[in-house]
């Protein structure tokens, strides 16, 4: 019976001491994730509302991108591939810088919205993405529902996605351009209840090993994951509640 009873405290306490983990981690992981919206925001707002700064991306009559800004557009999309690539050799203080410097690129891409569409909207469009991202998020976290099974339907949604957008630059058509944003909402909204949930999942995996190095690098490729989440969510509700200038 004490053999029992010291299995079943020391059980108890691995379990505090794992619930507790997990809460640092998943902390970690959102305020990152802040820092990284705050820099993409103060990029942003900097270059898109100096008209010399954003003349060097675009031109400034038409807002359509330069060679440069169209550099700076497809810039993203290839430091996200050489993150994941490169993230097991880089340490975690370098995955945090590189995760800094991707947030202030993205900056860059985006820094055109504040010369097409009004500061309050964004600001208001801002807002409901955050509401959305936080109960969305919230509802991935604290379901008792397993919702791994959506990773594949995800993920192929997504590269349709984004093969629908780089095809529609160049076709213009509004009907698509529709359908990519309404899409778009929902993909990303499903896209963070599911990170949400698989980071809490590695976690508890991976939580009996307490490697630091790992933990470290892991809560920053979280941030990362719910940062394009709740970026890509929000250009999307822009495209319906934007006014624009």
């Amino acid at each position: 019976m004490a053999d029992l009873r010291s299995m079943r405290t020391a059980a108890g306490a691995r379990t505090t001491q794992i619930d507790e983990g997990l809460r640092a981690h998943m902390n970690k992981v959102y305020s990152t994730m802040s820092v990284g919206l705050l820099v993409t925001a103060g990029v942003a707002w900097a270059v898109g509302s100096t008209p010399a700064l954003l003349s060097l991306l675009r031109d400034p009559v038409t807002l359509s991108p330069n060679i440069l800004g169209w550099i700076v557009m497809f810039l993203p999309l290839v430091m996200v591939f050489a993150f994941g690539a490169a993230i097991q050799r880089l340490s975690a203080a370098g995955a945090q810088l590189f995760f800094y410097v991707y947030a202030a690129v993205m900056g860059l891409s985006l820094s055109w919205i504040f010369a097409v569409f009004t500061g309050i909207s964004i600001t208001q469009t801002f807002l409901v993405t955050a509401i959305s991202f936080a109960g969305l998020s919230l509802w991935g976290y604290t379901t008792k529902k397993d919702i791994s099974g959506w990773g594949s339907f995800l993920i192929m949604g997504l590269i349709g996605l984004i093969v629908a957008s780089i095809v529609n630059i160049f076709l213009g058509s509004p009907a698509l351009y529709f359908a990519v944003s309404v899409i778009g909402v929902l993909i990303f909204a499903a896209l963070t209840a599911y990170d949400t949930q698989r980071l809490k999942t590695d976690y508890i995996q991976h939580a009996h090993a307490m490697d630091g190095e790992w933990l470290a690098k892991s809560a920053i490729m979280g941030a990362l994951n719910l940062y394009l989440d709740f970026v890509n969510l929000f250009m999307f509700l822009l495209q319906f509640l934007g006014n624009r200038e």
